[in-house]
């Protein structure tokens, strides 16, 4: 799996002492790349997860030319590798917007798929699921065969007793909207999408690093400040002083190879309106704006300080040119 997993997956390597082979990601791969996925694998490899969707930059990995590269691998060495598709978040997305998209069960090394309803399936939180491509798939000595409530109810799941309401929602919500609803409701976060990234690109701040591509990743905007311009503040900067405007937008780090690169993020839902885009943009330029004015002023104060130091150290006499040279280089003060 990529390094970009989310953190789920790095916990359940852990509590089920499994070996995580992570892909690093790179500048120009900020998510799985299936050339160096293959290589990972080997004849101890269970299986390789791929994300619809990544947490970092909303980028769908590309299960398509994964699951060609291990069906080559098994018809060269015989290993049997299959795919699960961490589909969290565009499991409720991909169908509607890019119906030719193959991320699904129409790739044969795909044995299962999760997709959480609390995300794009616009549920509550507290409600996840999963798809296996048959029984087969899934080994009947992990399900339990209980009678608790009167007849015989398979369970194949951590807890017992939880509540009903969030299947409900997700229930309603399916008969509620639809194929079309659902597919409506997406194209709608796309436009937005798109509108919002315009926005941001032409205040000449930000630069984009997820796509707005409906088949190449989800309605979500990840960017960072474009370093072509002077400025001494960051995306952690910009995070902290719009919270003061009621926005929290997440800074972050890339994956944990990649901790140099700092992201701002925002993800489109369905309420997030055509007048919500601009109200974030006018606050985002706003937000750098000031920050630039501060850098500014606090720049012209170190300049003017340094001036003062550098008339001070002019007049000088000549045996005292070391200590006036430690104390340019800041060694002391």
């Amino acid at each position: 799996m990529g390094a970009n997993v989310q953190v789920c997956w790095e916990k359940a390597a852990r509590y089920m002492e499994i070996e995580a082979r992570y892909v690093n990601c790179d500048e120009e791969h900020l998510f799985l790349n299936p050339e160096k996925a293959i290589e990972l694998v080997d004849e101890n490899t269970i299986g390789v997860c791929a994300i619809l969707g990544s947490t970092y930059t909303g980028h769908y990995e590309d299960v398509k030319k994964m699951n060609d590269l291990l069906e080559k691998l098994e018809k060269e060495t015989g290993l049997f590798v299959p795919i699960h598709v961490d589909a969290a978040s565009g499991g409720f997305v991909a169908p509607f917007v890019a119906p030719d998209l193959e991320w699904d069960f129409r790739l044969p090394k795909v044995v299962s798929i999760n997709v959480s309803g609390h995300k794009y399936g616009l549920c509550y939180a507290g409600i996840g699921w999963a798809v296996w491509r048959s029984h087969d798939d899934l080994p009947e000595d992990l399900v339990f065969h209980i009678n608790y409530l009167g007849s015989d109810q398979a369970s194949f799941t951590l807890n017992f007793s939880k509540g009903a309401a969030p299947v409900i929602s997700q229930y309603y919500n399916l008969i509620r909207f639809g194929y079309d609803g659902y597919r409506n409701i997406m194209e709608n976060l796309y436009a937005n999408t798109e509108y919002l990234a315009k926005q941001l690109v032409e205040t000449g701040w930000f630069k984009l690093l997820s796509s707005l591509d409906p088949a190449l990743g989800l309605p979500v905007i990840a960017f960072q400040l474009v370093n072509d311009r002077p400025h001494h503040f960051n995306e952690t900067d910009v995070s902290h002083v719009i919270r003061e405007r009621g926005w929290i937008i997440p800074a972050y780090t890339m994956a944990p190879n990649m901790g140099h690169m700092h992201l701002l993020r925002v993800v489109l839902r369905e309420d997030f309106s055509r007048n919500r885009c601009d109200l974030l943009v006018a606050d985002l330029k706003a937000t750098v704006e000031y920050l630039a004015k501060q850098d500014k002023t606090h720049m012209e104060v170190h300049r003017a300080s340094r001036g003062k130091w550098q008339t001070l150290f002019d007049k000088l006499p000549k045996h005292k040119v070391a200590a006036k040279e430690e104390v340019a280089s800041g060694k002391v003060c």
